[in-house]
């Protein structure tokens, strides 16, 4: 288990995705109040906000728990940080500044020695820890892994709904904005680029896991979850444009059936019964937008009834929308989404059914395993192990 160059860099873009993101946010917002939507611009900065604190809370609970783990001292540090949005920034600086050292500095054992000192709890400032020695690129892929899975939650909790929104505007209006092509592009970029980041992650955190090596499993596996997604994202938008409340409607049954799912379950990635709580929600709402398998167990059903729902409801949209009739002024519009709509989610589950049969890392002679285990693993093993997205 080695963190490479490579990985460096990986993370170094992401941490460049993050802030184009945040910029985004500021400008979307910005833009929406200048053109007097102030509704848009409300809902905007209520994603943005509630997504933020979602995230904060989950990365302050687990340096809370990693420090007890090793116990280690000066949480009000590691609480002021996260209360002010800085969690994510403080997460990103210790994970470069450590992951740099580790892909071109270290040369020799003693220097990989010298960098299990900065494997302390970032937040933890006044006290010295008395954590037991363990692997500097092990401790810093877990960092990453964490990472990653905070920005997978941030990404569709709030950038698919600003891209719901963004893409209703567009629908309203029948033609593109300066600052709705960008929005729409970014936000895709960032939501893609984080799922994709999660799955690499995960596999290089996990020993007994395979990595995802090579171009062809990453672009493959892209394109699978990014096809679906602006299949869905589309279909989801053109019912929210023919009847608002009835879009609504339609997400909230969603998300409460993946609440239910994940309570079904019996999920245990959290230590309180609160954050639990909370993770269950936040896992319906992910499963919203995509599929995963949030405890262990064979994905091959669960998998292939989510995506035969997902077509069914698509074309159900589809047909609702068209026997409606858009204005006519608009059907060449609503006419060239409608085709993307229906290319993307073949594509999509195209690309769904060669990933699995072709490049999936499971994929062996070997004797058959489950996806993954959800449940409790030694002191500080990889949290990450508890949520495997597929």
């Amino acid at each position: 288990m080695q963190f490479t160059k490579w990985n460096f860099v990986m993370l170094v873009l992401g941490s460049l995705i993050y802030v184009a993101d945040l910029i985004l946010d500021v400008w979307v917002t910005v833009n929406f109040f200048y053109k007097g939507q102030h509704i848009f611009g409300i809902l905007t900065v209520s994603f943005v906000l509630i997504a933020a604190g979602v995230v904060q809370c989950f990365s302050f609970m687990w340096y809370k728990e990693d420090s007890q783990q090793t116990g280690q001292k000066g949480l009000s540090c590691s609480l002021l940080i996260h209360c002010f949005q800085g969690g994510i920034f403080t997460r990103y600086w210790f994970a470069l500044r450590k992951g740099y050292c580790l892909a071109f500095q270290c040369n020799s054992s003693d220097d990989l020695s010298g960098v299990s000192t900065l494997t302390q709890d970032p937040t933890n400032l006044s006290s010295p820890s008395r954590e037991e020695p363990v692997d500097p690129h092990r401790k810093v892929i877990n960092e990453v892994a964490d990472l990653s899975m905070l920005r997978l939650f941030e990404v569709y909790l709030e950038a698919s709904l600003q891209l719901m929104i963004q893409l209703y505007v567009l629908m309203e209006s029948g033609r593109a904005g300066f600052s709705q092509v960008p929005a729409i592009v970014i936000s895709c970029c960032a939501i893609s680029w984080s799922t994709v980041d999660y799955h690499i992650a995960l596999r290089k955190s996990l020993p007994d896991k395979k990595l995802l090596s090579g171009v062809c499993p990453k672009v493959m596996y892209l394109l699978y979850k990014l096809l679906t997604f602006i299949s869905w994202i589309l279909s989801v938008s053109l019912f929210t444009k023919l009847n608002v409340n009835l879009g609504l409607i339609l997400l909230l049954i969603f998300w409460l059936s993946g609440i239910t799912w994940a309570c079904i379950q019996q999920t245990t990635f959290c230590t309180s019964k609160c954050m639990e709580i909370l993770y269950r929600v936040v896992v319906g709402f992910i499963l919203i937008f995509t599929f995963f398998n949030v405890k262990g167990e064979n994905t091959k059903f669960p998998m292939s009834a989510y995506y035969t729902m997902r077509v069914l409801v698509t074309s159900g949209i589809l047909a609702v929308f068209w026997f409606c009739r858009p204005p006519p002024e608009h059907q060449t519009f609503f006419r060239a989404i409608t085709i993307i709509t229906v290319v993307a989610l073949l594509l999509g589950i195209l690309c769904l059914i060669v990933y699995y049969t072709s490049f999936h890392p499971n994929r062996s002679k070997e004797k058959k395993t489950f996806d993954e285990l959800d449940g409790r693993t030694p002191p500080r093993a990889c949290r990450i192990r508890h949520f495997l997205m597929q």
